[in-house]
């Protein structure tokens, strides 16, 4: 994920669905785009919020990392 800017986890909250348009989550320290996902309307998929990193919550949903395959990889996260 080399040259891909970095955010803090401040910057990374503004991006949930609430505060700025974008629909951010982070994963295993790589922050994905959800934004055009049906399933994150409002910032919100299931009991998780956008805007976080989510590599604890994860460990126990019912999919693997591979569901962010179909997402765009916009950052790094300090």
């Amino acid at each position: 994920m080399n040259g891909l800017p970095q955010y803090t986890r401040s910057q990374l909250a503004l991006r949930n669905g609430q505060d700025k348009p974008e629909i951010w989550v982070a994963y295993f320290n790589i922050i994905y785009d959800v934004t055009e996902s049906r399933l994150w309307l409002n910032g919100k998929h299931y009991e998780h919020w956008a805007g976080q990193d989510l590599t604890e919550e994860l460990a126990e949903a019912p999919h693997t990392h591979e569901v962010f395959e179909g997402f765009t990889a916009v950052g790094v996260l300090k």
